[in-house]
Formats: C-alpha cells, structure tokens, sequence
C-alpha cells in the first residue's frame, strides 16, 4: 500500500499543470497516475488554442493568467510550450456587433489587450478572405497557439525536478471515499491512500465518479480536425481564428499548412474503443468551410487530421471544484475541449486552493460542480447564437 499527500488523476495538460504548481507551493508527495502516457487524452489531439476571447468575464480571466505563463514559460515553468505568437480574430455574424463590443470591453477591462476592427482593418489581417458575411471582428496581437504535448511535457518534467512521482501506464480504477471524506485510489497496480485526490481524467471520468454516486450529466464525445497543405501561391501564415459565422476555427500547422476543426456537436463515444482517424465526410466539410472563408482552399491537398475524445458538460462549460460531497476530492471536468489554453491558471488555482484553502489567482464559483443541481447552468448573454454547445479549441 502506497501514500500520497495529493494524487492526481490524468496526465494531461491540466492535471500535470496542477502536480507543477502543488510542488512550486511546497506540497512533495504527490503522485500523478496517468492511464496511458501524457497527453494520451483530449490534450495531445488539442487545437491547442492559446485566445481570450470568451463571452464570458470568467473564462477570459483564467486564459489570461494563462497567457502570462505561456509567454514566460521557460521562465515561470521551465522548457519550451511552443507558443507562437501569431495573433488571433475573432469573427462574428451579423446582429452580433453589440455582443462583440461588450465582450471585448469587459476582456480590455481585465487588461487584455484586444480591440474591435474595422472591415479594412480585418481585410488587412485576413487578405484573401471572403469576409462578406461577417457582423464584425475582434483581435488580439498577444496570442496565438501552442503545442500541447510540448506543454504537458514541461510542465511533467519542471514537477519531476521538485520532487513529484509521474507514473504512466497505471489506471486509477476506483475513488476510495468513505463518511464524505476522500480517502485515495485504486489503480490496476494496487491502492495509493491519500486525503486529496484531483480528478483530471478528461473524458475517462464517468467510471469514477458513478461509485461515488455523483452525476453531472457529463457525456464523453469524439471530435475530429484536419489539415490541408496551403494552395498554390498562398504564402500568408495567417492568424489564429475562431469564426461564429460557420462554427469553426483554424490556425496555422506548420509552415504551409491550416489545421481546422467545425463544430459538429459531435455524438457520444467510448472512449475505450473509438477511431483515432478523420472522417472522410469531416474532410469534405472542413474543406468546404475552409473554402467559404479562403476561397483558394477549394482545391487545397489534405495533409492529415484525427479524433479525439472529450467530455462534455450539460452547459458546455467546466466542472471546477472541491466535490461538496466528498470532501478532499477537487476536480477539473466536462471542460468541452476548451481548457487547454486555460490549464495553467486552473492548475495554478486548485494548487492554491488545496494548499491555501481558497484559490488565489481566479474566483472558481462560476465553475462550481453543483450549479446543475441548483438549477443554474452557465448562460452567456453576450453569446454569439451560441445556443448549441461548443466543441473545440
């Protein structure tokens, strides 16, 4: 029988994010148990967005605390994130102008640096795009995107160095709780006791919590990207994009290539059993979408693409939270594929909470678990028709 101060479960990009910041506040014996390998799950197939722009104050905050770490990452946590600074737009459609402008006041407020453009202005960051259909746009020159396995990999290797045990290949199959108390796991190589257990298994979550009687309507889904090499003669490495237009987003892969991924709204799948594969339907619809935007990708050559799995909340937004049940047992969930950009701070806030008994960096009660049980899921009013759930980025 095993022990740990902490044991953390999932080696993806959040739950390495939580072992570093555990150990850069001083906590040594924590374990992290990871199924696979890191960045097995949703983070190593991540589009690994690294924006601001949300349509909420909430989210926007925990991105740009993050945005801090991975601009000064090989000094804050030491090793190479691959962020490349290559801008990012937001784009919108008709109606949706005053929603816009709302955002981005409440984002400069905060003290992200972004702003609304003109037309001329997005022609300008956007040259060879049809922009025809667009109520208007948002930019912001700091961000960008990232590698994510390089990410989870620094942030693994920066905990290793203060002291933190990283086991690969070693599933948590169980929760121990007992009298609403959290009291550690079990794993396939035997029990590990400890009095906090951090949940970051992605969409591996549903088997764990069912024991412990806890239901958050979470739904494990497949989603898919795809890559096409850049057409003849465009040489523009163009900035990161999410566009509300037609539910997609896109950045740059590589030097000559866009990685693009549509929101499906994908339905449920195992995540023990699903194809890692791109659709060749999702091929054609990608290179549709792509070729609505940039007309010279009608022909564009596809280079790759593949699926991974995510798990989705009820409202699309994630669980964040010490488990009011179960007392020690704090959990990042649901987080419907957006929370690579976020990790950092998330990490960085559980971290705080677990050792300071509040988290520090960012107010987590938007996020909290029992918003579903009392009947108030997450609305933004300043959405973007958004009345379907977001899957991507």
């Amino acid at each position: 029988m095993a022990s740990a101060d902490v044991v953390i479960v999932g080696g993806g990009a959040n739950g390495a994010s939580v072992a570093f910041h555990l150990a850069v506040l001083g906590v040594r014996n924590v374990r992290l148990l990871e199924r696979r390998h890191l960045g097995a799950g949703a983070t190593g197939k991540s589009g690994a967005l690294v924006r601001m722009h949300y349509t909420n104050e909430a989210e926007s905050r925990l991105a740009f605390e993050s945005l801090k770490t991975f601009r000064d990452f090989a000094t804050v946590v030491g090793g190479d994130c691959g962020f490349e600074p290559v801008g990012f737009v937001q784009l919108v459609p008709r109606g949706y102008e005053h929603a816009l402008s709302q955002n981005v006041e409440t984002q400069r407020r905060i003290g992200i640096e972004t702003r609304v453009v003109s037309k001329n202005e997005l022609a300008e960051l956007l040259p060879d795009c049809d922009l025809g259909d667009v109520g208007g746009a948002a930019w912001e020159p700091d961000s960008g995107f990232a590698d994510p396995n390089a990410t989870t990999f620094a942030f693994a290797d920066a905990a290793r160095r203060l002291g933190v045990a990283i086991e690969t290949g070693c599933e948590v199959t169980r929760v121990l709780a007992r009298g609403g108390r959290v009291g550690g796991v079990e794993t396939a190589r035997g029990r590990v006791d400890a009095p906090v257990v951090v949940l970051a298994p992605g969409a591996w979550a549903g088997s764990l919590l069912a024991p412990l009687g806890l239901d958050f309507g979470l739904r494990p889904h497949r989603i898919q990207v795809a890559v096409f090499r850049w057409p003849h003669g465009f040489t523009l490495r163009h900035p990161a994009v999410i566009d509300a237009v037609h539910h997609s987003w896109l950045r740059p892969e590589g030097e000559a290539a866009t990685l693009i991924g549509v929101e499906l709204g994908a339905g449920h799948a195992d995540p023990d059993a699903y194809d890692e594969g791109v659709d060749a339907a999702y091929v054609a619809l990608c290179r549709k979408t792509l070729a609505t935007r940039f007309p010279a990708f009608g022909e564009a050559t596809m280079r790759g693409g593949w699926a991974g799995m995510i798990m989705m909340s009820p409202d699309g937004r994630p669980i964040i939270d010490e488990i009011p049940s179960v007392r020690g047992l704090y959990a990042m969930l649901g987080d419907s594929g957006t929370s690579f950009k976020t990790s950092p701070a998330i990490g960085k806030c559980l971290a705080e909470w677990i050792v300071h008994g509040r988290p520090r960096t960012a107010d987590l009660g938007p996020f909290r678990s029992t918003r579903f049980a009392e009947g108030r899921p997450w609305h933004d009013p300043t959405n973007y028709g958004a009345e379907r759930l977001t899957i991507s980025r």
